[in-house]
C-alpha cells in the first residue's frame, strides 16, 4: 500500500441547509462556486444563516479526501495551517480521530472557515473565508515530511499561491513521488489558467476535474477536455455528474457509472472520489476499478450533510469494497 500525503486549506465548514437560493442572491455568490470572502462579509454571511442551525464538521477539500483515504486503511498525511482557537483543535482532533498524521503549522490568526450554503437542489455554493490557510508558505515546505510518503494530492484551492504549489510539486518531484491535483472550481481554474497549465505539463500525473473545470481548463466539453487533458499529465480524470465518470490514460479510456443514492448534500462528492479512485492507484488496481471505487465513495458521501461519510455510509463501503 502506498503513503498519501495530502495539502490544502486547513478549514471548518459550516454546513448550512438553505429553505431557496435567496441568501446566495442577496449576497452575490454564483451558485457552485467558492468565493473567498474577508472576515467582515463572513460574518454578515454567518448571522444570516444563523437561524439555519449551521452543523460544523472539519473541512477542506484535500483534507475531505485525506479522511476518506485513511479509512480505507491508506496511510495518510496531512499538510495545512491553523491557529491556535477553537476551529483549530477541531480540527486537529478530527485528523487524529480518523488516523491521518497532522503536519500542521500554527498561526496567530483565525482558523479558516468556509460557510458551504446548500440549496434546495443539493447544489452547495461556498463562501470561505481562509485564515490562517492561507498563511502557508513556500518557506515551510519540508522535505523530510515528504519523504515519508509516496503520493502527493494537493487541491487546487492553493493555486491563488503560485510559489507555494510550484514549490511543493518540485520538492514532491526531486523525491520521486508521483503527483495528483483536484482543479477544486471552475473560478479558481480561470483565474489561474496559464499557470495550471503549465505545472500541469511539468508535474503533475493525475488531474481530477468536473465537467465546469475541464472546461474552465481546456475550453472544450467533457470528452474532448480530458484527452487534452491526458496529453498533458498521466492520467485524466473528468467527472460528469450522473453519467459518471471518464478517464484517460494515453488512448486507453474507460468509463464509470454511479451508485444509487438519495441525494441530500454535495458537497465533499469530488473530493471522496478522489480518495476512492486515489485508494486504487494505492492499491495498485485497474483504472476502471479505481473509477468505481470513486464512485462508490462519491455516492455515499452526498447521502449526508457535509463532506465526510457517515458511519452507516463506511459500513455499506466496507462490506461492498469487495465486489468492485
Amino acid at each position: 500500500m502506498k503513503r498519501i500525503l495530502g495539502m490544502g486549506n486547513a478549514l471548518v465548514d459550516i454546513m448550512t441547509t438553505l429553505p431557496s437560493d435567496s441568501v446566495l442572491a442577496d449576497f452575490n455568490l454564483p451558485k457552485g462556486s467558492m468565493q473567498l470572502v474577508d472576515s467582515e462579509l463572513c460574518e454578515k454571511i454567518h448571522n444570516r444563516v444563523e437561524c439555519y442551525n449551521p452543523k460544523l464538521t472539519a473541512g477542506g477539500s484535500a483534507a475531505n479526501t485525506i479522511h476518506g483515504l485513511a479509512h480505507l486503511g491508506v496511510p495518510c498525511g496531512f499538510i495545512g495551517k491553523t491557529g491556535s482557537d477553537k476551529l483549530g483543535n477541531l480540527f486537529l482532533q478530527d485528523l487524529t480521530n480518523s488516523g491521518v498524521t497532522p503536519h500542521l503549522l500554527g498561526s496567530k490568526s483565525a482558523t479558516g472557515h468556509a460557510i458551504a450554503l446548500v440549496s434546495p437542489d443539493s447544489e452547495r455554493t461556498f463562501a470561505t473565508h481562509l485564515g490562517a490557510a492561507v498563511e502557508l508558505t513556500a518557506a515551510e515546505i519540508d522535505a523530510e515530511v515528504f519523504e515519508q510518503y509516496d503520493y502527493f494530492y494537493i487541491e487546487g484551492y492553493l493555486v491563488q499561491n503560485h510559489d507555494l504549489i510550484e514549490t511543493a510539486v518540485k520538492t514532491a518531484r526531486k523525491l520521486g513521488m508521483k503527483v495528483a491535483i483536484d482543479l477544486a472550481s471552475y473560478n479558481v481554474v480561470a483565474d489561474n489558467l496559464d499557470f495550471l497549465r503549465r505545472i500541469s505539463k511539468e508535474y503533475v500525473d493525475v488531474i481530477f476535474a468536473n465537467e465546469e473545470e475541464a472546461k474552465a481548463f481546456t475550453g472544450k466539453e467533457a470528452e474532448a477536455a480530458a484527452e487534452e487533458i491526458a496529453g498533458m499529465c498521466d492520467i485524466a480524470v473528468v467527472k460528469v455528474g450522473k453519467r459518471g465518470s471518464i478517464i484517460r490514460q494515453g488512448g486507453n479510456v474507460y468509463r464509470t457509472g454511479i451508485i444509487d443514492a438519495n441525494c441530500i448534500d454535495t458537497t465533499g462528492a469530488g473530493d471522496l472520489y478522489a480518495a476512492g479512485f486515489m485508494y486504487g492507484l494505492a492499491s495498485g488496481y485497474s483504472l476502471d476499478r479505481c473509477g468505481r471505487l470513486g464512485a462508490l465513495l462519491s455516492g455515499k458521501v452526498i447521502e449526508n450533510l457535509g463532506g465526510q461519510i457517515s458511519s452507516e455510509g463506511w459500513n455499506f463501503i466496507d462490506r461492498e469494497l469487495k465486489n468492485i
